[in-house]
């Protein structure tokens, strides 16, 4: 899970803060987030493996899209028995409207033959009963589950207190200078293990994403308007090249 470019360290921007020093950091910008952006409410869902599903139709596509490729292959398989047997060209066909379809209708095929095979059935219920650590072990051995999969699955539809990273939050992170500047997205994501302050996962993921989609966009980020500018060394890298 690799972004494209690597962007520039802003000129200035500070190296990784310790872990006390990013966590209050952290807690400063969801809060500035929040007034922004509201405080998104948990929605841990009852089917793991809708859930699980439904994570990778998002990839590479629109919330929209993907609803509507979730929507098209539960009406045209009524149960996860239905698509593990199903041909790829016909799980292909119904999650078309989500982009990528060739690919992700192997991927899902992969992984429910995954969980099968290590469980006997299609359900992800004993997850509920296992540590985080339990339930990142087990969901990475499936063919086809990254980390940032795992993470949605555990914060979403477990309700666990991790912060998943995608493209945005990596790039936002990186901006912001809160735990250095990792190259990947993985590398944020271990950066940032331990330093969220408890609680905050949630709202702190949402929310970057939405900066990320809004104003810190890869090209042209609107900084002038950004809440959190004050906490951020890419922002303040503008401001002190705009008074030199």
């Amino acid at each position: 899970m690799r972004t494209g470019g690597k962007e520039k360290r802003p000129a200035g921007a500070s190296g990784p803060s310790g872990p006390a020093t990013a966590r209050r950091r952290l807690k400063r910008i969801g809060k500035f987030l929040e007034r922004t952006y509201g405080k998104p409410a948990s929605r841990a869902r009852r089917d793991l493996i809708a859930g699980l599903v439904r994570t990778i139709l998002s990839q590479n596509t629109t919330d929209v899209n993907s609803r509507r490729a979730f929507q098209d292959l539960r009406e045209r398989f009524p149960g996860w028995a239905d698509v593990e047997s199903a041909n790829v060209r016909s799980i292909e066909s119904a999650i078309r409207r989500g982009g990528l379809a060739r690919t992700k209708a192997r991927r899902i095929k992969r992984i429910l033959r995954g969980i099968h095979s290590t469980t006997g059935k299609l359900d992800l219920g004993f997850l509920r009963r296992m540590s985080d650590e339990e339930v990142f072990a087990y969901l990475l051995a499936l063919d086809g589950v990254g980390l940032k999969t795992a993470a949605c699955v555990a914060l979403f539809d477990l309700g666990r207190d991790v912060m998943p990273v995608d493209t945005h939050v990596h790039r936002v992170i990186g901006r912001l200078g809160v735990v250095g500047h990792p190259g990947t997205r993985d590398a944020t994501f271990e950066a940032l293990s331990g330093v969220v302050p408890a609680g905050e996962s949630l709202s702190l993921h949402v929310n970057l994403i939405r900066l990320g989609r809004d104003l810190c966009r890869p090209r042209d980020p609107g900084c002038a308007t950004c809440p959190v500018r004050s906490e951020c060394d890419f922002g303040r890298s503008g401001e002190t090249a705009q008074g030199s």
